[in-house]
């Protein structure tokens, strides 16, 4: 057998893994990685900005339900990719980061891009380590990758130092080799829980389902609607768990969130957190007699907040539904026994009304909801929802918020936005993630290549193309901007749209004559030795009426 160099084992050991695809950034020692995995039919994905890839290899671990892999140099590239690291924690998102770092012989010698990047990462990863010697690498690539994936998804971590991918192995005939692994375990309810989770939901007067992010990546879309259906529960979806159940459901809860929340006595939690985004379960958004039953992966996070833990239930929702619907058997709410379902309906018809006046607006310059409803009008007229063939990526502040009720989504993973730590800058990653996880690279619009990605199936069949829509706010798309550059040389068809009030939030003029006077004040202060009030651009300002259509 051939010698092997450190670079190919590593590339051999993510082939084996079923690797398809890597993103990141090559510089000296990690490009022999990139080239080698090249080599062996694995597609990388070069970026301008470490930052964005490791968004992207986060986003496309959720989207495929398998470790998004992440290739950077060492030292400032580890520090430019730690804010995917932390998009992996917090969303719980399976990625594993490679990155390089200087010769062993040359630790604390000040070497190039010098790095512990060991102690640096292990408090925030669930693994970090260096393989001591080339016949170590396919083991601790595979350790990494397994902890990556099972149990809550989350971020791993392999420091490569240059001698290790630059060394030979002359008789490579015993080295370790990498198959694929096993789907994670999948754990049931017990059934003493699941038996009194049963009886409260049969004597609750307004039950309330939340649908999450967890739900979605959990595949658990068949046993939530099988639940739905069976129990004519209403629910409600978290921002990144729409799509789950169709937004068009007749039992979507949505347009009356607010009354929903304070109205709701007993809430399941289907693969979501009481955290900021659910107001931690507290009033006065929710009601002070709710009770919150919890159906999670993560065993940390149940009875967290207002949950009960002797309520939770740990273990995988597309296992743990069907035993609930046993304990259920053919109950089914009735939705006469309060006045929940009718305050429900009427907060739904006010919301909805107030919405359809806003889209109407005809205010220059185009207020949000009118700019964004007469996108959605006609990408509704290209692609229906229920086709399930774009996929929304949406981040900003009230873009974000905004697009999230008026882009209706019908089928689960079909929209990304900054997530739980409301993260901007993730849009050019997670769109390029998105493209590849469902398209692949060097697909027509009209079907999507075949071998990369695996959010649609694969193997020989042909799947057919997604659109990838962003919906961005100005300020949060100049965060990865130049990745745009990115998409055109992978040839990608992405399609985005720039929400432009020129400024963080808001902006500070409706006209260019204003701007102007306003930078006026800003770049000659007259005032500032006095203290008074400056009439210059404010902190949030961006520059007014930028054609970021020039990028393209």
């Amino acid at each position: 057998m051939a010698p092997l160099t450190g670079a190919q084992i590593v590339a051999r050991s993510l082939r084996g893994l079923g690797v398809t695809v890597i993103f990141g950034i090559v510089g000296i020692p990690v490009v022999e990685i990139a080239e080698e995995a090249i080599n062996r039919g694995i597609k990388f994905i070069g970026f301008r900005n470490e930052q964005a890839a490791g968004y992207a290899a986060s986003a496309y671990g959720y989207l495929t339900g398998r470790p998004g892999v992440c290739l950077v140099v060492g030292g400032p590239g580890i520090l430019h990719a730690v804010p995917g690291v932390g998009n992996s924690t917090v969303n719980a998102f399976p990625f594993l980061l490679l990155a390089g770092s200087s010769e062993t012989h040359l630790i604390a010698k000040g070497a190039f891009q010098e790095l512990d990047a060991i102690s640096f990462l292990t408090p925030h990863t669930k693994l970090a380590l260096r393989p001591p010697s080339l016949d170590a690498i396919p083991e601790a690539i595979e350790n990494a990758y397994r902890t990556a994936w099972y149990g809550r998804p989350g971020p791993s971590f392999i420091d490569l130092p240059a001698d290790i991918i630059q060394a030979t192995l002359s008789s490579p005939v015993d080295l370790p080799s990498t198959s694929p692994l096993p789907t994670p375990p999948k754990p049931s309810a017990d059934e003493p829980t699941l038996f009194k989770v049963a009886q409260l939901l049969k004597t609750a007067r307004s039950p309330l389902i939340v649908i999450g992010k967890g739900a979605a990546y959990g595949c658990a879309s068949e046993s939530i609607t099988s639940l739905v259906s069976q129990t004519q529960i209403p629910f409600l979806s978290t921002p990144m768990g729409k799509g789950v159940l169709p937004d068009s459901h007749p039992l979507n809860a949505a347009s009356a969130r607010s009354t929903a929340l304070k109205e709701a006595d007993l809430v399941l939690l289907l693969g979501a957190r009481l955290n900021w985004i659910l107001h931690f379960g507290s009033p006065p958004k929710w009601s002070p007699r709710a009770k919150f039953v919890q159906i999670d992966i993560d065993p940390n996070t149940l009875g967290a907040n207002a949950a009960d833990p002797a309520l939770a239930i740990h273990g995988d929702l597309a296992t743990v539904i069907p035993q609930l619907q046993s304990h259920l058997s053919t109950w089914r709410y009735n939705q006469d026994s309060s006045s929940y379902t009718a305050d429900l309906l009427a907060a739904k018809e006010r919301n909805l009304a107030t919405a359809a006046k806003r889209a109407s607006d005809t205010t220059i310059p185009m207020t949000h909801s009118a700019a964004l409803s007469a996108i959605e009008r006609t990408l509704y007229a290209l692609s229906p929802p229920d086709e399930g063939n774009i996929v929304y990526v949406s981040e900003g502040a009230n873009t974000m918020d905004i697009s999230r009720s008026i882009f209706p989504v019908s089928h689960p993973r079909r929209r990304l936005d900054a997530g739980t730590h409301a993260t901007m800058g993730v849009g050019m990653g997670y769109a390029i993630a998105a493209y590849v996880a469902y398209n692949g690279l060097g697909s027509q619009p009209g079907e999507a290549a075949v071998g990369v990605g695996g959010v649609d199936g694969g193997g020989s069949r042909k799947r057919k193309h997604k659109k990838i829509v962003c919906i961005e706010g100005d300020s949060a798309f100049g965060f990865s901007a130049m990745e745009v550059e990115t998409m055109a040389r992978y040839g990608m068809d992405v399609l985005i749209f720039v929400i432009n009030n020129g400024g963080v939030y808001h902006g500070d003029a409706d006209d260019v004559q204003h701007w102007d006077a306003l930078q006026q004040s800003t770049l000659f202060p007259s005032n500032h030795e006095t203290g008074e009030a400056n009439p210059g651009l404010r902190s949030t300002s961006l520059s007014f009426g930028t054609q970021y259509e020039g990028l393209a």
